[in-house]
């Protein structure tokens, strides 16, 4: 794995330093000279030349830093510039940190060895000026001098590598562990969808065992206990000639049976959500307002629009059991001659209208979930239950009338987004 070069090298380090070194050994230059000849001349130009070569290809030129092959070049002019100035002048030893500092801070490694190579040789010769190399023993100096400063940078050019490679090993193991938590956070978050639409199927289980169990229990009761009070009075009626003064209280106890047997069904049919398991809610509908017809001897046409849609068992519940109310609404106080049922698959809803030609009432005074037997063609308590059910699905409720011109109930209900499961 390559050494990710920094865009930005320390400012002072980069920009700085070498340009204050050059600048005290051209200040010590003109010091110990006795005097301007050509040889300070030459010497003065190579260090403006190094001066301009910094400037040219590195501190001007922020958009190479990071571009290995120009970098290289650098160093490399860098470090033939500073072997002329130490071959003029030893004192020039002192510019070499300027190489140092670019080789580790802008070669990549292992071109980085090279480059702290160069200049250790070059720091080396410098140090080992004052030492005759006219024998052995002074060549063998120059050597051990040089090859001390090889080794020494080298091995600091080695420890920095380390250190490198363990930063960068800490990195991809903050970025590993930084995945990995996205990844956990999506699983808990795909848990958490799962544990919710388990909850939601749990409970729809159980809404739908609790009606189940509610149907039984009024039609094995309150169903059975009704129509044994019928068949009572029905057999008195033919035992016994009913007196004139009995007649009429007699017809309304068993007229008021009747309509409670009736009450009584039809709530065990809204509690059973059997029919939509095997028919959709427009057949449902279809058959619940046949069965209203035939009881009531008033047509209720119904009819469906758009491509239908899924929708959740309790959706369709909810509008079925909307139907059956506002009809049964007509039926008791809307004195109607015209019923229409309509169906609707919107976009993102399902709409469900219930409309008369009945007497109608004025809406203004209704308030809200608040009882309205007052009214006319008003639901008492069954209306708040519908209200409340279909709100309890995100959905909406409207009622729509005026004296003489009939009521309309408007029901709808979102459905779940395309491709999701009911």
């Amino acid at each position: 794995m390559s050494r990710k070069i920094p865009q930005q090298p320390p400012f002072l380090l980069v920009n700085v330093v070498p340009y204050a070194l050059l600048v005290l050994l051209v200040a010590i230059l003109v010091i110990m000279a006795d005097g301007v000849d050509g040889s300070l001349l030459v010497d003065l130009g190579l260090c403006g030349l190094a001066a301009a070569w910094m400037l040219g290809m590195f501190t001007l030129r922020p958009g190479w830093w990071g571009r290995p092959r120009i970098m290289g070049m650098f160093v490399a002019g860098l470090l033939v510039l500073t072997a002329v100035l130490v071959a003029r002048q030893p004192a020039f030893g002192l510019f070499t940190p300027a190489a140092y500092i670019y080789s580790f801070t802008v070669l990549r490694w292992p071109w980085r060895l090279l480059g702290v190579s160069g200049a250790a040789v070059l720091a080396g010769t410098a140090q080992a000026s004052g030492i005759p190399r006219t024998d052995a023993f002074g060549v063998a100096m120059l050597v051990t001098i040089v090859a001390f400063n090889i080794v020494m940078m080298c091995a600091c050019a080695w420890v920095l590598r380390v250190a490198e490679r363990e930063e960068e090993r800490r990195e991809q193991t903050l970025e590993e562990l930084s995945r990995t938590n996205r990844l956990l956070e999506a699983s808990l978050a795909e848990n958490a969808g799962l544990h919710a639409q388990l909850l939601a199927q749990a409970r729809e289980a159980g809404v739908l065992d609790e009606r189940q169990r509610m149907a039984r229990e009024i039609h094995d009761t309150l169903a059975q206990g009704l129509t044994g009070i019928i068949a009572q009075l029905q057999a008195a009626e033919q035992m016994h000639e009913v007196p004139a003064p009995w007649r009429r209280p007699f017809d309304a106890v068993k007229n008021l049976a009747r309509e409670s047997l009736a009450e009584a069904r039809r709530s065990v049919d809204a509690l059973r959500p059997e029919p939509l398991r095997t028919a959709r809610l427009s057949d449902a509908l279809a058959d619940v307002a046949g069965r209203w017809s035939k009881l009531h001897g008033l047509p209720a046409h119904v009819t469906t629009t758009g491509t239908v849609r899924p929708m959740t068992p309790e959706a369709e519940f909810a509008l079925l059991r909307t139907a059956q109310e506002a009809l049964a609404n007509v039926a008791k106080h809307a004195h109607a001659t015209r019923v229409g049922v309509t169906l609707s698959y919107l976009e993102h809803e399902v709409a469900l209208d219930v409309r008369d030609d009945g007497r109608g009432f004025d809406p203004a005074g209704l308030e809200a979930g608040t009882a309205m037997s007052r009214q006319p063609s008003g639901g008492g308590f069954g209306l708040t239950i519908m209200r409340q059910r279909v709100e309890g699905l995100s959905g909406t409720l409207q009622i729509e009338s005026e004296p003489g011109l009939g009521t309309g109930i408007s029901a709808r209900v979102p459905t779940p987004p395309t491709g999701s499961h009911a």
